[in-house]
């Protein structure tokens, strides 16, 4: 059996060769071997290259081989990370545990070979040295950082108005870039009034933008079809299409202004991204950060606000706009509705007229009209 997997000891090992070194060869074939059983399971390049990149940063830490690990290397490992000045994020350190946890289940998994070939040639075999008792404990939703938060509307509207403003700046200097800050402007309200991630963002086409025959009125932008939403377990990306609702409907005339007057001024020649450049390529993910962080320093907005924080808006809002709970989650693309909740940050003055409702529901039942 062991020949026969993806990864195994016998695929990626070379037989019959006598190492000079063999300790670095073995771990070496490991690694091989676990890239190979990933490609098998069609996990994207760069998640594969992160996870073997980790294991060797583990493997350089402990200075010691992975039929040498126990437990103790793990949470000297982890409790390194957790000093310091600047310690890694909860949900990360959590992220690295899981790959960890990966790696040992390869290779202490009899199919693949590794524990008879370790045994043979060193006298140890690898054994799992993370478990419950020494592992991020999973205790809330949601690990991020407190400091990640929707926008209020006030909020929304103060970088809008920021990301125009540095059109007219940008004017009012003589200097260049006044059209890719109208590109800019016109991509951050894209982003909110659909709820998109930055990848799903920028990987827009133009041929993306559809009709919705139910809304004539909003032409060819009363839709989104986002064709790279996010992937899970080697899956291909996601797909949805994201319906432009009453309360964005701004977003049509700045798509429509967009297209037909700021593109052209990019030159995209025949390029089919939405988001062009002004060489004539599709525009980055970091140009969508940057996008976002001077328009926030110019709003006068806190740094802990991302690009990210208006696809929280978004749904927040959406919510306060009471559609259903369903809707909201087929337009951001959740597969659970617990993930959308964890997203969901709904405003005081949205609870208080919850509140006002069921006081008025109340009082109307208890009141008994007149004989």
């Amino acid at each position: 059996m062991s020949g026969e997997l993806a990864g195994s000891s016998g695929l990626v090992l070379a037989g019959n060769v006598v190492h000079l070194d063999p300790e670095p060869a073995v771990f070496e074939a490991m690694l091989a071997g676990w890239e190979q059983q990933q490609r098998s399971r069609f996990l994207r390049p760069d998640t594969i290259r992160s996870r073997l990149a980790l294991v060797r940063r583990f493997a350089e830490f402990t200075n010691q081989y992975p039929w040498q690990w126990r437990p103790a290397e793990a949470e000297a490992f982890f409790a390194y990370l957790n000093s310091g000045a600047a310690p890694v994020a909860v949900s990360t350190a959590r992220g690295y545990q899981v790959t960890l946890r990966l790696f040992g289940d390869y290779v202490t998994d009899p199919r693949y070979g590794w524990l008879t070939e370790c045994e043979q040639r060193f006298g140890h075999v690898p054994v799992k040295i993370l478990h419950e008792w020494n592992t991020v404990a999973h205790v809330s939703d949601f690990e991020g950082r407190p400091g990640r938060r929707p926008l209020t509307y006030d909020e929304v509207q103060a970088l809008f108005d920021a990301a125009d403003g540095r059109v007219e700046q940008t004017r009012a200097q003589g200097r260049k870039g006044a059209v890719t800050a109208m590109r800019d402007s016109a991509f951050l309200k894209t982003v909110y009034a659909f709820g998109l991630r930055r990848r799903e963002a920028v990987l827009l086409d133009l041929v993306d933008l559809r009709s919705n025959p139910k809304v004539r009125e909003y032409g060819r932008f009363g839709a989104v079809f986002v064709r790279y939403g996010k992937a899970s377990r080697g899956s291909p990306p996601k797909r949805r299409m994201v319906l432009t609702v009453p309360e964005m409907d701004w977003v049509v005339d700045v798509l429509d202004q967009y297209v037909t007057e700021v593109r052209s001024l990019l030159g995209p020649g025949g390029h089919p991204a939405l988001w062009v450049t002004e060489r004539r390529g599709r525009m980055s993910l970091r140009s969508a950060n940057d996008a976002f962080q001077a328009a926030r320093a110019a709003a006068g907005l806190p740094d802990e606000l991302d690009l990210h924080s208006l696809r929280h808006s978004y749904i927040t809002h959406l919510v306060e706009f009471d559609y259903p709970e369903r809707f909201v989650q087929d337009q951001v693309g959740h597969a659970y509705g617990s993930t959308t909740a964890i997203y969901t940050h709904v405003s005081d003055e949205y609870r208080n007229r919850l509140v006002r409702k069921a006081l008025t529901s109340r009082a109307s039942d208890l009141w008994e009209p007149p004989e």
